[in-house]
Parts: C-alpha cells; sequence; structure tokens
C-alpha cells in the first residue's frame, strides 16, 4: 500500500479514528483549532511530502465552520507537498441546494463548493449517499459516491422482530433507492408515500401507494432532517393499519425539531449512520441506533490509494 496519510477535522472524530483502525494506521498529526478571534487555526506537524492524504471531515452542522477547516486544511497539506489529497466527506453539505426551481433567484450552492474545494487543490473526493447522484458532475475533480445500503440492509437482515416485512419510500424521488433495498432484501413488497410539500422542512402526506396493513414497515431515505416528514409517513402507515414502523436512512442530519418528532410513538425505531455524530438530546431518546461506516470507507480509502476499483465494492 502507498504511503497513506489520513487527517481529520472536528466533524466527525469518532468516525475518523474507526477508520483509521481499520487501516491499521494512526490518524495525522495536525492542530485544527481557533485563534482568539474565532478563525480557524490550522497546523500539519507532520511530514506529507508526496504521500497520499485521505481528509475525512463531514461538511454537517455547523456546516459553514466544518467546511472552512477542509478548505483550510487541504490548502495547508497542498503548501506542505502532498502527493494527492482526497476529500473524504461522508456526509456532504449544501447538497439540497442543487438547482434552481423554476429559475428562482436562488444559488446553487453545491456548485459553489465544489468549485470551492476544486480550486483549493483538493484532487479527489469521497463522499457517501449524495442526496443527488448529478452533484458529481459539478467538481472539476473524480468523485467517488459510495452508498450506505449495505450495511443498512446487513442490519435489516440481521432484525429478528420484523414480520411481514414491506419496504416504504417516503416520496415518490426515493422509489429508485426503496426498490434497490427491497430486491436486496429477497425481493420484499414495496408501498410509496405520495407527499406534497408546501415549503422548506414542511411536508403533508397525501397517500399511500400500497397495502400496508398488517405489514411491519422500513422506511428508507438518504437522510433525515427535522423528522417532521418522516413521523407524517409514520402516522399515516399507522391509521392505515401498518403493525410496526422503522426508519433507516444514511444521514442523521436531525436539525430544528428533530429530537421532539422523534419522541412520537408512531415510530417504533429510526437507525442511522455515523457520517454526522448523534446529539446528547438525541440519544436520550433510546430509540435511534447509528451503525458505523467505517469498514466500508476504510476500503474505499484502501481502493483509491491502490488504484483499485471502487465500483467492484457494490457488484451484486
Amino acid at each position: 500500500m502507498p504511503d497513506i496519510k489520513l487527517f481529520a477535522g472536528n466533524a466527525t472524530p469518532e468516525l475518523a479514528k474507526r477508520i483509521a483502525e481499520r487501516l491499521y494506521i494512526s490518524l495525522g498529526n495536525a492542530t485544527v483549532g481557533r485563534f482568539s478571534d474565532g478563525e480557524i487555526q490550522v497546523q500539519i506537524n507532520e511530514n506529507v511530502r508526496g504521500s497520499d492524504v485521505f481528509i475525512i471531515q463531514s461538511t454537517c452542522a455547523p456546516t459553514n465552520d466544518n467546511l472552512m477547516e477542509l478548505i483550510v486544511m487541504v490548502d495547508a497539506l497542498r503548501r506542505a507537498s502532498a502527493g494527492r489529497i482526497t476529500a473524504v466527506i461522508p456526509y456532504f453539505g449544501y447538497a439540497r441546494q442543487d438547482r434552481r426551481v423554476r429559475s428562482a433567484r436562488v444559488p446553487i450552492t453545491a456548485k459553489v463548493v465544489a468549485d470551492f474545494l476544486s480550486s483549493v487543490g483538493v484532487d479527489r473526493v469521497l463522499t457517501c449517499d449524495l442526496h443527488a447522484e448529478q452533484i458529481q458532475g459539478f467538481f472539476d475533480v473524480p468523485v467517488d459516491n459510495v452508498f450506505g445500503s449495505p450495511v443498512l440492509i446487513e442490519d435489516i437482515l440481521k432484525k429478528t422482530d420484523l414480520n411481514n416485512p414491506m419496504v416504504v419510500s417516503p416520496d415518490i424521488g426515493g422509489v429508485v433507492r426503496a426498490r434497490a433495498i427491497a430486491k436486496l432484501l429477497n425481493d420484499a413488497d414495496m408501498a410509496i408515500i405520495d407527499k406534497r410539500r408546501p415549503k422548506a422542512n414542511v411536508s403533508q402526506v397525501m397517500h399511500i401507494i400500497g397495502d400496508v396493513a398488517g405489514r411491519d414497515c422500513i422506511l428508507v431515505d438518504d437522510m433525515i432532517d427535522t423528522g417532521g416528514t418522516l413521523v407524517k409517513a409514520a402516522e399515516a402507515l399507522k391509521e392505515r393499519g401498518a403493525t410496526k414502523v422503522v426508519a433507516y436512512a444514511t444521514h442523521a442530519v436531525f436539525s430544528g425539531t428533530a429530537a421532539m418528532n422523534l419522541a412520537n410513538p408512531a415510530l417504533d425505531e429510526v437507525v442511522v449512520t455515523d457520517t454526522i455524530p448523534l446529539s446528547d438530546e438525541i440519544k436520550a431518546l433510546n430509540k435511534v441506533r447509528a451503525l458505523t461506516l467505517s469498514s466500508m470507507l476504510a476500503e474505499a480509502i484502501r481502493r483509491i490509494s491502490n488504484e483499485e476499483s471502487i465500483s467492484a465494492m457494490f457488484d451484486a
């Protein structure tokens, strides 16, 4: 294996440690903090000249701080003559700002962030479950978008308390994801929730396509934000006879009133991954579990460093 150097910002320290352990290396020695005026302070405290460097940093909340940490770390490593720099961004913030709906006077911030990373000196990006896969095209450097679904599916298959399970997509846009997961769950039945969203972070369940009566429903999505959509979906499923509702998602954004929403008894369990750390408030609910993607991300890093195929990781 080439000389891999693994560095981490302050966004996902536990995930970074787990990835390092699975690669049998130590995290690089770097100071990532703040000056007294709040500006980001970065210093690389070891030789990285010619090394294959990977920076692990989700751009989750506080989004702007974590993004700037990543940007400044890239610049520091580039000026220290790193051979190649890969930004490992398990959760890519701003991904939902990927288009101008009806030509509204709004930015395409996902493109702005992609340009920012490319211009500062990132050679490659490794991310997980982008909100929209076409965001890869916003970058001027190669992007590997891996998937958390194998880890989620493995957990679902281990569950012994699911009877007559049915995979449910929380909206029309998630049908492809739900269908792929249902296929891997022994061709499980599917249902779709057709909803209308009058404004950001507010949704209204309108109609359920499929018979969920007497079924244990598995809601699958790429992320959970405030949880409002999830709760309305769970309530609608229970009203139509579902016996249990378990939600699976890769990214635990959990902003705003998420803790209050997830406490709703219509949701029996919520399973996410560690691309974003859970707050103490969320942990206190005792119904949210976080699976680790460290093995998958470590394997992706190993393959990138060895110039091996990433897509082969997900070949059926």
